[in-house]
C-alpha cells in the first residue's frame, strides 16, 4: 500500500494516524511577485513547493506535506504588477497559527520550507514562536540553504560569484526550466545585476549576503525585475538543484526526528 504524505489528501483518521508516527509536519511558504519578464510571477511559490513535494515524497513514511502558505512579506515588489504582499504581524500570527493548529493535532516537529527570500526574518520568528507558544520542536529554512545545495550550484553556476544568482536568475530560471518549461520564455531572459552596488550590501542565493542588511523598493533595483543572470539557465542545471534541494530537505526531516525531545528547567 502507498503511504500518503499530502496533508489535504488524508483523512482525519490517518491526520491522527501520521501525528501518532511523528512525521515531520513540512510547511511550504513562498510569495507571488515579479520575476522578470520571462518567468511567472508564481515562481517562488511553485519553485517551493516542487521542492518539498520531491522531498516528502522520498520520505512518506517519516514526513507529511502540508499544503503550502501562498503569499508572504513582498511590500517593496509592488512597484510591479502581480505582487501580493502581506503584513508582517499577519504573516506571523498566520504562520504560527499553523503550527499551532498541527500542534493541536499531535504533530511534534515541524519544518517550515521557505521560497521567498524576504519571508526569511520571519519563518524565523515563526519557528521560535511555535516553539515557546506550543512545545513542539519547530525549525525554518530557506530551501536553497538545504544541505547540499551550495555544493552542487557551486559546480554548475555559470553567473556572477556575486549577485549572479539572486532573484528570477539562474538558480530559480534552471529550477522552472526543469518543472515546467512550458511556462519559461528564454527569449525574453536579460542579465541584469543591482543598479545601486554596495560594498557590504550585496545579494547572493548561494554565496550569501554582505554583512548589511537592508532592502529597498525592488524598482530602484532593476528594471526588469531580474537579479543576476538567467541567460546561464538549464533545465539540466535545474533537475540538479531540485534533486539537491529535495535531498537536503530529507536530511533535515530525519535530523529533526532523530532529536530527542527537549527538557526545560525552570531554575527560579
Amino acid at each position: 500500500m502507498v503511504t500518503k504524505y499530502r496533508y489535504g489528501e488524508l483523512t482525519w483518521p490517518e491526520v491522527k494516524e501520521a501525528a501518532a508516527e511523528d512525521r515531520v509536519a513540512v510547511v511550504p511558504i513562498a510569495t507571488l511577485e515579479d520575476h522578470g519578464f520571462h518567468l511567472p510571477i508564481d515562481t517562488d511559490l511553485r519553485l517551493c513547493n516542487a521542492v518539498c513535494e520531491a522531498a516528502v515524497s522520498q520520505a512518506p513514511d517519516r514526513a507529511i506535506l502540508v499544503p503550502a502558505i501562498n503569499h508572504g512579506y513582498s511590500p517593496h515588489h509592488l512597484d510591479f504588477p502581480g505582487a501580493i504582499s502581506i503584513g508582517a504581524h499577519t504573516l506571523i500570527d498566520y504562520g504560527v497559527d499553523v503550527c499551532r493548529s498541527l500542534a493541536h493535532h499531535g504533530f511534534r516537529r515541524i519544518l517550515i520550507v521557505n521560497g521567498h527570500g524576504s519571508n526569511t526574518p520571519f519563518i524565523d520568528i515563526i519557528a521560535r514562536l511555535a516553539v515557546v507558544e506550543t512545545g513542539v520542536l519547530a525549525a525554518a529554512v530557506n530551501y536553497w540553504a538545504a544541505p547540499g545545495v551550495r555544493a552542487v550550484v557551486d559546480s554548475l553556476r555559470e553567473s556572477d560569484k556575486i549577485g549572479g544568482m539572486n532573484h528570477a536568475c539562474e538558480f530559480e530560471t534552471s529550477l522552472y526550466l526543469a518543472i515546467a518549461p512550458e511556462l519559461v520564455d528564454m527569449s525574453k531572459a536579460v542579465r541584469e545585476l543591482s543598479h545601486r552596488p554596495s560594498k557590504n550590501y550585496w545579494g547572493d542565493l548561494i554565496a550569501g549576503d554582505g554583512p548589511l542588511v537592508m532592502m529597498e523598493h525592488w524598482s530602484a533595483l532593476s528594471e526588469s525585475g531580474v537579479m543576476g543572470d538567467p541567460t546561464k539557465a538549464s533545465a539540466e542545471k535545474g533537475r540538479a538543484f531540485l534533486d539537491a534541494a529535495a535531498a537536503g530537505i530529507v536530511e533535515l526531516v530525519d535530523e529533526m526526528r532523530a532529536r530527542a525531545p527537549a527538557v526545560r528547567r525552570d531554575h527560579h
